[in-house]
């Protein structure tokens, strides 16, 4: 089972950009990688115009649409990122995008201009990513632009606990 960390940070901060930068540096160090996003808003699970778009405003309680390569399925349902981690039986580690408030073990995101702390709980960070002077006692920090640290120390973190 693939471990399931968070990136989080206040809106705006840059996780999806910082998550763009880890995941090909994730990759070359030869981690298979998936991402669980959460919206805190109800969120359009399909462009207009598509087929399976016109099918749900027809009102299916779901859709999947398939080629030989992958694969994308809607279903209107209540569901966690536990339940979801499932569809990703072959990753070594699923990120999720947000999550700022659960029990997850995350890596927070600090930018500066959009944020002056952390708002994540400090027992839960693994890692602080920030371009302020912001330290936490025992919670090492990278710079923003430190994509390549973070993933080293994510692969030392998932190597660490295959030996145990």
């Amino acid at each position: 089972m693939a471990e399931l960390i968070a990136v989080s940070g206040v809106k705006n901060s840059g996780k999806t950009t910082f998550l763009a930068a880890l995941i090909p540096e994730l990759k070359a160090l030869g981690l298979r990688v998936a991402v669980i996003k959460h919206d805190g808003h109800s969120f359009l699970p399909d462009r207009e115009g598509t087929d399976t778009f016109r099918l749900l405003e027809a009102g299916a309680m779901g859709t999947a649409v398939f080629d030989g390569e992958k694969f994308q399925a809607v279903k209107y349902a209540r569901v966690s990122e536990t339940e979801l981690s499932a569809l990703f039986p072959e990753a070594d580690l699923i990120l999720l995008e947000g999550f700022k408030h659960s029990s997850w073990l995350k890596i927070e995101i600090l930018r500066g201009s959009v944020s002056r702390e952390p708002v994540c709980d400090p027992a839960t960070l693994l890692a602080l990513v920030t371009d302020t002077e912001v330290r936490l006692p025992g919670v090492p920090a990278f710079a923003l632009s430190d994509a390549a640290g973070v993933a080293r120390l994510l692969r030392d973190r998932l190597k660490s606990m295959q030996e145990e």
